[in-house]
């Protein structure tokens, strides 16, 4: 169903932003200790104005569950809106967070930590450092003769990411397999269970500068789709637009891949209903975006806590949801994009 008439676009985005607080409420009450959604409530508002309490709910609430909640937002959110730039950026309905090698680059970073010892802030540090050479060696590769063009820097980002696996494969492969190599398997499949305050404190930064480049720039995605001179004629720089954007989703990929691990489907599926949904308009796309990749992360984690005693890795449970409604939505659309 595509919606066009401007004022239900708006209407629609802000409903969906309405529903990421909504889903966040209701999942924070999800789990082995059910909370029901008045109690939720009550607790948070008597933690932000009435001095908090020492419950066992609150604690459940607070020291448990948000930090879990927060990272799904912003994880969802950010995997989601970089998926839709790179989609607008490359014309490619197939293009994901991870085209130019940033989610490979990182997981490589976070397996070495893991190999040396690290805690959780040093594979945060690795994994995003990681992310962030593997795009920039990707942007180096791509440059020919002082130029660069989109078909080259797919080409890079596919090559260098066929490295970074490599490598993967290598440090796995010389892990001790009775203690390294399950916490490395565990870790590359995606999952929040250690997330803390502090992890967030260092990585949220990171998401939330990228989406809001990615969401101020929104309306010049649009521009990418004209050729080189006609958008100079309009006053953009598609070399310097180009880069922003890279830079903006790698910095989104690389610090969600360091605190949770890969996570697919999100990037390639939620752009796609989006489009949908609004049709190709970056200006209305990239918000909503934001908003359903955050409700389906919400949905993914809490279903991978709660649906046994023991939690499924997030990429499993993103894959069997989104492989067969992406499959939906090609037989829907007969695989046409624009």
């Amino acid at each position: 169903m595509l919606i066009s008439n401007k004022k239900t676009q708006g209407l629609v985005i802000g409903l969906s932003f309405g529903l990421v607080v909504l889903t966040a409420l209701i999942c924070l009450g999800f789990g082995r200790y059910s909370i029901p959604l008045s109690e939720v409530v009550e607790v948070i508002f008597s933690s932000l104005f009435g001095g908090g309490g020492a419950g066992t709910a609150t604690t459940v609430i607070f020291k448990v569950r948000l930090p879990r909640i927060l990272l799904a937002i912003a994880a969802g959110a950010g995997l989601a809106c970089s998926g839709a730039a790179f989609q607008g950026l490359f014309s490619n309905p197939l293009a994901t967070p991870d085209t130019l090698g940033v989610a490979s680059g990182a997981s490589f970073g976070a397996v070495l930590a893991m190999m040396l010892g690290g805690n959780l802030i040093v594979i945060q540090l690795f994994a995003l450092a990681s992310g962030l050479v593997a795009c920039g060696i990707t942007y180096w590769i791509s440059r020919v003769k002082s130029q660069r063009s989109v078909v080259m820097i797919v080409l890079s980002g596919m090559v260098v990411s066929a490295l970074f696996q490599a490598f993967v494969s290598l440090l796995k492969y010389l892990a001790d397999p009775e203690d390294e190599l399950p916490s490395i398997t565990y870790w590359l499949l995606g999952s929040m269970s250690s997330v803390t305050y502090t992890n967030l404190l260092f990585g949220l930064p990171c998401i939330v500068l990228g989406a809001v480049i990615i969401f101020v720039l929104r309306w010049r995605l649009n521009i990418l789709s004209l050729t080189e001179d006609e958008a100079r004629s309009m006053g953009v720089n598609i070399k310097l637009l180009r880069l922003l954007v890279i830079v903006a989703s790698s910095l989104i990929t690389a610090s969600v891949v360091s605190m949770c691990g890969l996570v697919g489907w999100v990037g390639l599926l939620v752009p796609h209903i989006a489009r949908m949904l609004m049709g190709s308009n970056n200006n209305t796309v990239i918000p909503l975006s934001l908003s359903l990749g955050a409700v389906f992360m919400l949905i993914i984690d809490t279903a991978a806590r709660s649906a046994t005693a023991a939690e499924i890795p997030i990429s499993i449970l993103t894959a069997i949801i989104g492989a067969p409604f992406f499959i939906g939505l090609l037989r829907k659309t007969g695989g046409v994009w624009s």
